[in-house]
């Protein structure tokens, strides 16, 4: 549970920035960042769902990359006031994200 908490947390904050710093997304304040960042949480999970474990260690660092980018992309269809991202933004946020993602521990080990 503070994993998830602390993910979203730091996922919001890095949408935030992303948005400030990077060509292609925009995210209108602390608010949309914390709206986009649940939407994409949702969104993520439901993937999880369906992907499960079936995907292969070798593959998954790739389909988690074009997973999250498909995700952010969509996110912005659900919540067009807080979030609007290019494909291309979508593609560099899942990037960034991933990074943070591998330095920033979001679960209790």
């Amino acid at each position: 549970m503070i994993g998830a908490i602390v993910r979203f947390v730091v996922s919001a904050i890095v949408l935030l920035l992303i948005g400030m710093i990077l060509p292609g997304i925009t995210v209108k304040g602390f608010t949309g960042a914390l709206i986009a960042a649940a939407v994409i949480a949702i969104l993520g999970y439901l993937v999880e769902l369906v992907l499960g474990d079936k995907v292969s260690p070798r593959s998954r660092g790739l389909v988690g990359f074009i997973t999250a980018a498909v995700v952010i992309y969509l996110a912005q269809f659900i919540v067009p006031s807080y979030l609007s991202v290019t494909l291309l933004g979508s593609l560099l946020t899942a990037l960034v994200v991933g990074i943070v993602d591998a330095f920033i521990p979001t679960t209790i080990r």
